[in-house]
């Protein structure tokens, strides 16, 4: 699908955000002669590597698609330069990143890329004040909230916290795990969470899911501090120790597989193996390229 204008951007935009499916925004924030992009010019980059828009030509494109597919990776945002082969020398600065081009358009390019990544999905069972408390502050601190209450299922979460006191708390937990939910959440005592668990029969895996008593310890008394401390754990457990969805019953769009790269045996650049990459068969073995130049200069050897 080709993009033509702002609007059409937005609407993607809007399209793609309402799918839960990741990608990044790329947009030519400078553009030198004999470039062929220009200020402005902007493209949406998908986790498969496939783009709509455009930000220059083929060897500018596959930079961008490179460097964007590693913005999804790891949602930090980043200004790619594009430097023709000639170009004097420039240092790596923090949120940059500077690549040559080895193209004979030449014609150096800034391009600001903003990877657009879907909420994380905190699941919450209960109707206490707790289970109120973490979902009022899980939706202030960016996360798409589901609550059981509302027939919502853990589906894709990467937390759910059972805070139900008593109520159908193992039914609560198993659904969790059975969604393939990484961190899972009882809001028990010790005592009272450890055989629950012990009757559940769990596997040592399920059982290192499940946190009980969940929370760091910072001395909450109030169900507003208990919440803050059951968020600072899904915080910890998602930033630190990488916790994320991986389930059976996760959005095929979020869980989409990144493609595959190769390096040019000519140039050295690094290119996402697609429909269209330059490409090359030779003596049985598969070769690609950034650019036409160099897949001919190769073959000619």
């Amino acid at each position: 699908m080709s993009i033509t204008s702002a609007t059409t951007v937005q609407e993607r935009i809007s399209e793609l955000t309402a799918r839960r499916e990741p990608f990044v925004q790329a947009r030519v924030v400078r553009a030198q002669e004999p470039s062929s992009a220009h200020a402005g010019d902007t493209a949406i980059v998908r986790a498969d590597g496939e783009i709509e828009g455009f930000v220059g030509g083929h060897c500018a494109t596959g930079a961008v698609r490179d460097a964007a597919l590693e913005a999804i990776r790891t949602g930090v945002s980043t200004l790619l330069r594009v430097l023709p082969d000639d170009a004097e020398a420039f240092p790596e600065t923090p949120g940059a990143r500077v690549v040559v081009n080895p193209c004979l358009s030449g014609g150096a390019m800034e391009i600001f890329l903003e990877p657009v990544l879907p909420a994380p999905i905190a699941y919450v069972a209960g109707d206490s004040p707790i289970a109120r408390a973490v979902a009022d502050l899980a939706d202030h601190l960016g996360y798409q909230v589901a609550l059981a209450a509302d027939g919502e299922t853990p589906a894709g979460a990467i937390a759910a916290i059972v805070a139900q006191h008593g109520g159908d708390e193992p039914r609560a937990i198993r659904a969790a795990l059975d969604a393939g939910v990484p961190f899972i959440g009882l809001v028990a005592s010790e005592k009272r969470g450890g055989a629950l668990l012990d009757e559940m029969d769990l596997t040592d895996e399920e059982r290192a899911r499940v946190h009980s008593p969940v929370g760091l310890w910072i001395g909450a008394r109030t169900a507003s501090e208990i919440a803050v401390s059951i968020i600072a754990e899904i915080v910890k457990a998602h930033r630190l120790d990488g916790a994320a969805a991986a389930g059976p019953s996760d959005p095929p769009s979020v869980t989409t597989p990144a493609p595959m790269q190769a390096i040019d045996p000519i140039c050295g650049m690094t290119v996402t193996i697609g429909p269209d990459t330059v490409h090359l068969e030779k003596d049985g073995q598969d070769y690609w390229f950034c650019c036409p130049g160099c897949r001919d200069k190769y073959a000619a050897q």
